[in-house]
């Protein structure tokens, strides 16, 4: 089949919500590629990286996405869109691969010089560092300081570069390319605003600033596109949002509680005693917070122990992330966009899933891991406002939004 766009740029997004600063980054992709680049975005669904809730519903900031200048949104499983920075990645980027079509991906960064985030992608590779980041891991620092003085050791300054979030996200993009020997070309965009996850006041706040500003009450007007202002005001009108942890703690608690320590122990990065002390921590904290205060350690960042609690609340293994994501689900498209599942159909090299029912045509493999985003989603759906729209099964009534 001959190729309608040329070049096809890959994003990895979160979209929590969908703001000025990721529409500037598509925006600048098309800059760099041309007007005529397509643009698919793989993002994750009702759960994200931080081991938190997404704000709004994976639909609604899928159509939010394409309405701010994406043309395909494909998900990115709960298994790896809960996991570490690498597994984040690479699971991002094998889906990316398997769609046939992407000639680029593209993502933000604070460094925006692509050869010194290479450099770096090829320093941590090296087999030597994983001996150094022992040594430094045995004086109880975490594994994050550990990497970085490691380098420090063998690069010197340049190692500060993998301090900045979106510079380490990078850098496990290009990780990730590498050994998955996938045929797509690595761009950066600088990144505008403030930094990811930043509490800083900016004309581009971060969306995790964003968050706080809706859960304050304050009008978020000025930071997003008109169409994603919209589409959350009417989420919100039929409450469906904003979700938060808050919201959802009590269903969260409940099924750590019915867990074995077993249970614990199958859960991603539990090694090192840290399943079990996590599972003890379940028993004597009254809330997730408190959890989180017992099982914390020096080596154990928060945000780790977050996304520990969530995969054992939702039924996520250490077997299953090791993997790679076994199919590729549509979460909303424009008409560019189901051009390009035209295309897919015949250059993909996962299964495409359009409705639900398309589930049932997949591998048993795949069936587990789909069913475990359907039944993330049940939990998700907890945390509305609404209560009529906290029914089971979501994910089954939820076609892909077509624009």
């Amino acid at each position: 089949m001959d190729r309608i766009h040329t070049k096809v740029a890959g994003i990895v997004s979160e979209y929590n919500p969908f703001h000025n600063g990721h529409q500037y980054h598509i925006a600048e992709t098309r800059k760099m590629l041309g007007e005529n680049t397509a643009v698919v975005c793989v993002m994750s669904g009702n759960f994200v990286q931080r081991g938190e809730c997404a704000c709004y519903s994976k639909f609604a900031r899928a159509h939010a996405a394409v309405l701010g200048g994406a043309d395909l949104v494909l998900e990115l499983p709960l298994p790896w869109a809960i996991s570490s920075a690498e597994r984040f990645a690479r699971g991002a980027v094998a889906i990316l691969a398997a769609a046939g079509i992407v000639t680029h991906l593209s993502f933000g960064s604070e460094e925006g010089s692509l050869e010194r985030l290479e450099a770096l992608a090829k320093a941590l590779e090296a087999p030597e560092l994983d001996e150094l980041i022992r040594a430094e891991l045995a004086s109880g620092i975490s594994y994050a300081a550990a990497r970085e003085q490691a380098l420090q050791k063998t690069i010197g300054a340049d190692a500060q570069i993998i301090k900045s979030p979106n510079n380490i996200l990078a850098i496990e993009y290009i990780k990730a390319i590498r050994s998955l020997k996938a045929d797509i070309t690595p761009i950066t965009v600088m990144r505008k605003g403030a930094g990811h996850d930043s509490a800083q006041e900016s004309e581009m706040p971060s969306a995790s600033r964003l968050r706080t500003i809706m859960s304050q009450g304050q009008a978020i007007s000025s930071f997003v596109p008109k169409s994603s202002l919209e589409i959350l005001e009417n989420e919100a009108a039929q409450g469906r949002g904003p979700v938060t942890m808050e919201r959802l703690e009590l269903p969260v608690l409940s099924r750590l509680r019915m867990l074995s320590q077993m249970a614990f122990n199958e859960i991603p990065d539990a090694g090192e005693g840290s399943g079990n002390r996590l599972y003890a921590a379940v028993r004597e904290g009254a809330t997730l917070e408190e959890i989180l205060d017992k099982a914390k350690t020096k080596r154990y960042a928060r945000s780790r122990l977050r996304r520990m609690c969530l995969c054992a609340a939702l039924g996520v293994s250490a077997q299953v992330v090791e993997g790679l994501p076994p199919y590729l689900r549509v979460l909303a498209a424009n008409e560019t966009g189901r051009a390009l599942l035209h295309e897919m159909s015949d250059a993909a090299a996962l299964p495409i899933v359009t409705k639900p029912a398309g589930a049932k045509k997949l591998s048993s493999e795949a069936q587990s891991v789909f069913y475990m985003e359907c039944a993330a989603s049940d939990l998700f759906v907890l945390g509305f406002q609404n209560a009529t729209e906290r029914r089971m099964a979501a994910d089954f009534r939820t076609s892909p939004i077509m624009v």
